[in-house]
């Protein structure tokens, strides 16, 4: 089991590494960029360049079943479930085959209203109850993962 990280903008990254640093999981980050990372041999990072989605097309092409894929970006979250993938929000939201087709309709919806200049701004902030759910669910993830494991 691996946790891979849509790392350009995840503001839980520092949670991420707690988790993993508990349960000794790898953690690899992708992004368009170099990220400074603590020292720690758990943690690695993979810089992509190219097109725009070169950082999910990496993640989709190297992350498996018993995965955990950490991502705000919902079209990379259902390329992940359609490879049984279990994937993750940064707010604590698991992505899934019954929540992902609404989560890509919401997805279209806002943007459109967006480029119709209706909806303006972004996602909340994270505040500390996001975090809280957040590190609940990826413990319950780890947990599920290796309760199904044996």
């Amino acid at each position: 089991m691996k946790i891979f990280i849509d790392a350009d903008g995840c503001p839980v990254k520092e949670e991420v590494y707690r988790v993993a640093e508990r349960y000794q999981l790898k953690v690899i980050l992708v992004a368009n960029k170099w990220m400074k990372l603590p020292p720690n041999h758990l943690l690695e990072m993979q810089v992509v360049t190219g097109h725009f989605d070169a950082a999910d097309d990496w993640i989709v092409e190297h992350s498996e079943i018993n995965d955990i894929v950490i991502t705000t970006d919902i079209l990379l979250a259902d390329r992940c479930i359609k490879k049984q993938v279990r994937v993750l929000s940064a707010k604590g939201e698991e992505f899934t085959e019954d929540n992902i087709g609404s989560a890509v309709a919401m997805r279209e919806l806002n943007q459109n209203l967006r480029h119709m200049g209706e909806n303006r701004g972004g996602p909340a902030p994270m505040d500390k109850t996001a975090r809280s759910r957040f590190l609940g669910k990826l413990d319950q993830i780890i947990q599920s993962i290796r309760q199904n494991k044996t």
